[in-house]
């Protein structure tokens, strides 16, 4: 199985893309993750890989809100059953997820209950990705 990250704009701040390189090369070590860019909310919608290997998960403020143990269960589960082939975070811009992208998503997830800016949201779901690969190994940084 391999992540998708799918988002809308480019990591312009430095310090966030630097972090995001960060978490996504340590959970690298463990599974495979790409990240998407695209420009806008209709060029997500068609970047989103349609078939049956793929499950998408939109990023939004009115979705679940799990905890980290709960996120690191919901990779573990997708990773062990192999079913899914490639798992599609959806981040959107400034004005959110198309209506179009959050009909294709199998999941709603919410990562704060506070607004976060979308480039901020990407860190946090990289830095959750890579706690989540620790904890399904048990290493120590979940501690």
């Amino acid at each position: 199985m391999k992540i998708v990250i799918l988002a809308v704009g480019r990591m312009r701040d430095a310090g966030l893309a630097a972090a995001c390189d960060e978490y996504l090369a340590r959970a690298r070590r463990h599974l495979p993750v790409e990240t998407w860019e695209v420009k806008d909310g209709p060029a997500l919608v068609n970047r989103i890989p349609s078939g049956s290997g793929a499950e998408v998960v939109a990023l939004e403020p009115g979705g679940e809100s799990w905890t980290s143990a709960a996120f690191a269960r919901f990779l573990g589960d997708r990773m062990l059953h192999g079913q899914t082939k490639a798992l599609v975070f959806l981040i959107g811009g400034s004005d959110g997820l198309p209506p179009q992208a959050v009909r294709r998503a199998a999941q709603r997830l919410s990562l704060s209950s506070l607004t976060l800016p979308h480039r901020l949201a990407r860190v946090v779901l990289c830095e959750q990705i890579y706690r989540a690969t620790s904890v399904l190994r048990g290493e120590p940084y979940n501690r």
